[in-house]
């Protein structure tokens, strides 16, 4: 445990209730989060949190039963909104002075799943859904409902539940299934599920690859070659993506960054299985983007060794020989695709990078995303520039600010 000398927290702009934003994907939408009576209520206020990081107005209705495991306190202090406990003159389950963009039911039991299916209204929760599924019907609502249960209850009619609900176009989120239960997903990938229910992004639905993270290429059975890229960025365009609605693919190389277990992803241990990879997705899927963000292995042993090489001097020398360069061939293979290749160097100026980059663009490859290891922003913050043809060049700062410029970039060429 770090010792602490006991000073008081720096002092912050954020009001006690505010949050800090991760994003804007839900700015400017209104979303009311249903909450019932299970166990998992007692997340409810974090969730409630992690919609205003993105920017969501969120406003909490409860069942009686749901006030078991969570307080009226702890949502009204997460929404900053009063909570809606019962239905009044004001005819809260209406909604209809103002509308929600989604109804979010998380945790959602066995009984009111149910109860949905069948039309029943006879509570605040109910009320409002079977109002909800008629602004579903009429194009003016979606609605999420994130089931959560004991395995015992996972039966024949829930079954035929959830599948007539979908059916009638309500989104059903798959569970964390562990221990015999249907357990509510991680906060973070509700989240995202809302995201990309209310997003209207043009490129929601538009199958995207993105590859990044080192792609090593082994010596032996225990060593390889690989280098010090991580795959930061192209896990945050991946996920900027996957927020506006995309069908967004991540092809990752392992011995770096994790990616969110929301986010579609493929691991790639190795350069022969990176490029297979690549291949294969695209030959499978008609994909209208390509990111080509992945630190791809330039060179490989020219034999690959068998066991594990002895220790002591048998390694004092490799032969190396360059690997084949996996986007030419994409180039070649796949006209259609367009081309987002990236482009990193050091110890060149700022001229001399965008000559490099306009020289990639002379190959045929569609747009470069060039950076410098020398230039960083006044914190530390990785600049980069996106280079097309008959457009100047635009300064990208930040990882997250790069990947909302690609999504833009995206966007217009949709």
């Amino acid at each position: 445990m770090k010792p602490w000398n006991f000073t008081p927290p720096p002092a912050s702009e954020l009001g006690d209730r505010q949050v800090p934003l991760h994003g804007t994907h839900l700015q400017g939408k209104r979303i009311a989060l249903l909450i019932t009576g299970s166990i998992a209520a007692l997340k409810a206020p974090l969730l409630a949190r992690e919609l205003r990081r993105e920017g969501a107005e969120v406003i909490a209705f409860t069942s009686t039963e749901a006030l078991r495991y969570t307080t009226l306190d702890s949502l009204e202090w997460s929404t900053t909104h009063p909570v809606i406990t019962k239905l009044t003159a004001a005819a809260e389950h209406l909604s209809d002075e103002d509308p929600f963009d989604a109804y979010v039911v998380a945790p959602a039991t066995y009984n009111t799943i149910n109860k949905m299916r069948y039309g029943i209204a006879d509570g605040v929760i109910t009320s409002t859904l079977a109002s909800a599924l008629g602004k579903l019907e009429q194009g003016q609502a979606k609605i999420l409902i994130v089931p959560t249960m004991h395995g015992s209850l996972h039966n024949q009619i829930l079954t035929a539940s959830l599948q007539q609900l979908q059916c009638w176009g309500v989104e059903i989120m798959t569970p964390k299934q562990a221990y015999g239960k249907d357990n509510l997903p991680d906060l973070r990938s509700i989240v995202a599920a809302v995201s990309r229910l209310v997003s209207s992004s043009p490129l929601k639905g538009i199958p995207i690859l993105v590859t990044g993270g080192p792609t090593p290429v082994p010596i032996d059975n225990i060593r390889r070659i690989t280098n010090r890229f991580r795959g930061t960025l192209s896990i945050k365009i991946t996920e900027e993506l996957y927020l506006r609605g995309a069908e967004v693919q991540l092809i990752l190389g392992t011995g770096g960054d994790i990616s969110p277990a929301h986010l579609p992803c493929k691991m790639a241990p190795t350069y022969d299985r990176y490029s297979q990879l690549v291949l294969e997705q695209l030959q499978e899927i008609p994909y209208v983007f390509g990111i080509f963000s992945a630190a791809v292995a330039d060179y490989q042993p020219e034999q690959l060794f068998a066991g594990k090489i002895p220790s002591g001097g048998a390694m004092q020398s490799l032969k190396l020989v360059p690997t084949a360069k996996i986007i030419e061939r994409v180039r070649a293979e796949f006209p259609d695709l367009y081309m987002v290749t990236f482009k990193y160097q050091e110890q060149v100026s700022h001229e001399e990078l965008m000559n490099i980059a306009q020289e990639r663009l002379g190959q045929g490859y569609n747009a470069v995303v060039a950076n410098r290891g020398e230039e960083m922003g006044e914190n530390g913050e990785q600049v980069a520039y996106w280079v097309s043809e008959n457009d100047a060049p635009e300064q990208m700062m930040g990882k997250e600010g790069i990947a909302r410029a690609i999504g833009d970039r995206l966007e217009e060429l949709i």
